[in-house]
């Protein structure tokens, strides 16, 4: 448990720098390109990342499921084999569809409102094939529960992207061409990564073997996650293809258009993953326990870690959406000087808790061998996002997205918290958890909405911001120990244990 703990704080400290390092990347692109010029970046990013998920976005869970498969089963020969199935089969497909999509050229125009996005997409395009042999070098790390590696390898990549991205833009003549040089930013990180990956993955003494008797496997395992999450990345680069073009049919000009998807998909949506980044260095080491609690039948085991993952969540995330509902429009003002974002963050908010438990349910169930299942919940969620989209923009504009977004996620939340009930010997106790520490988020939104009203004309946006979230965190932190939803003795003993704990002799 000790070294759970400890791997957890690893991959959190690295996980957070690099985010907050992205934060403040987005923050200078903002500032510095526009929100249009975000909007025509984050356009062609969505299409570009749609490929990435068609390709490869199944392959490292389903690797790391695998390796940790066959050693449960003391099978251990078969994880050399596995490993370069994974990289044959992601090369497979990586390299014909950038050989289509430069074939094709101009004719891809038709996938893009606004034809700069296109040539953003084609300086991206030939990372595709450095990030998704990557995608499989992680699979092996998360496989081997080897996290420090991958944790400096992202953060490598990110800082890359933001030398490259800043020194680029700044020395452009043309600041409206600035997305193009975000994107030869991009390319660049996914080199630098794949290269240490691979130096890495052989310095670690991994090794390649004849993949042949290993692709049946990878490939029925990994299709139904890939599939699934091509549906949510088809589902991004439709809303970035499509809800442009519906804001135009609904009377609002193209640069309209661009800058409202520019504040809402650029700028406030990327915010509202904040709590789901932060439980995904929790969720990275977790997951690898529960498949093997799964495959090694230990039911008590894996009942205690899908509760303990559900309920980390919520609570997380619960703390997040007082401070983003009472001070949203003051964040996007701080941050990126847009008040229609903050005004989308603060209507947004409750989207938060949703977002981390679809995330964490998914990841589970998945380590569980249900791909097929959450891949069915996914498409029923994308069904409702697409229909949204459509027909909404003429009534709500840009709030179409949030009410898209609100069926993907509470759908799949409710739906996977039905199947985990099922998939588990021994039942996870989570409902009256998630209601209670859900409905403690109301009087915390009163209590932030009344000292916000009277903090303003005082203190100014930015340390109205500061006070009012410094209120919300303290007295739902209250609310949550008060109702045993967080229990001070447990966060002691574990605090004690983790950072005093003496290392047991030989």
């Amino acid at each position: 448990m000790r070294r759970f703990f400890k791997a957890v704080a690893v991959v959190s400290v690295f996980s957070v720098c690099e985010k907050f390092l992205g934060f403040l990347y987005r923050i200078y692109l903002s500032r510095a390109i526009g929100a249009e010029g975000v909007g025509t970046y984050q356009v062609a990013l969505s299409v570009f990342g749609f490929l990435f998920t068609l390709i490869a976005s199944g392959t490292p869970i389903t690797l790391s499921r695998l390796m940790t498969k066959y050693r449960a089963e003391n099978n251990g020969e078969r994880v050399a084999k596995v490993i370069t199935a994974a990289i044959c089969y992601t090369l497979l497909i990586a390299v014909p569809i950038c050989a289509v999509c430069y074939a094709l050229g101009d004719k891809l125009s038709f996938l893009f409102a606004d034809k700069r996005s296109l040539k953003v997409f084609f300086i991206i395009l030939p990372g595709l094939i450095f990030t998704s042999v990557y995608s499989v070098l992680r699979g092996v790390f998360w496989g081997n529960k080897d996290f420090l590696p991958y944790s400096i390898i992202e953060l490598l990549e990110e800082i890359c992207m933001i030398i490259v991205g800043i020194t680029v833009i700044t020395f452009m003549h043309d600041k409206a061409n600035g997305a193009l040089g975000a994107g030869f930013a991009v390319v660049c990180s996914y080199v630098l990564s794949f290269t240490l990956a691979t130096v890495v993955f052989f310095a670690r003494k991994n090794k390649l073997a004849n993949p042949k008797s290993e692709f049946n496997p990878i490939i029925s395992a990994s299709v139904p996650i890939t599939a699934m999450r091509t549906v949510n990345s088809l589902a991004i680069s439709l809303v970035s293809v499509i809800l442009p073009q519906r804001l135009l049919a609904a009377g609002f000009t193209e640069s309209q258009a661009m800058s409202l998807f520019g504040s809402a998909a650029g700028q406030a949506i990327p915010l509202l993953f904040i709590p789901t980044t932060l439980i995904g260095s929790f969720t990275l080491v977790l997951i690898p326990e529960i498949s093997e609690n799964y495959y090694k039948k230990q039911s008590a085991a894996l009942k205690s870690d899908v509760e303990k993952a559900i309920k980390f969540t919520t609570v997380l995330t619960c703390f997040f959406v007082p401070v983003f509902f009472v001070c949203g429009k003051h964040i996007g003002i701080i941050v990126f000087a847009s008040a229609e974002c903050g005004e989308y963050l603060t209507a947004s908010a409750y989207l938060m808790l949703f977002m981390g438990l679809s995330n964490i349910t998914t990841s589970i169930l998945n380590s569980m061998g249900c791909e097929v299942q959450t891949l069915l919940y996914c498409v029923a969620g994308g069904v409702f996002m697409f229909a949204s989209i459509w027909f909404l923009p003429s009534a709500i504009g840009i709030y179409a997205l949030l009410v898209g977004f609100s069926f993907v996620y509470v759908i799949t939340t409710v739906l996977n918290l039905m199947l985990l009930r099922k998939k588990c010997p021994e039942k996870p106790k989570t409902v009256k958890y998630l209601a209670s520490t859900a409905a403690i988020t109301l009087p915390t939104v009163l209590v932030g909405i009344v000292a916000e009203t009277l903090l303003t004309d005082f203190l100014g946006i930015f340390f109205t911001f500061i006070v009012c979230s410094v209120i919300t965190c303290v007295f739902y932190g209250l609310l949550a120990f008060g109702f045993s939803l967080i229990s001070f003795e447990i966060v002691k003993e574990k605090t004690k244990k983790f950072f005093f704990k003496k290392p047991q002799k030989a």
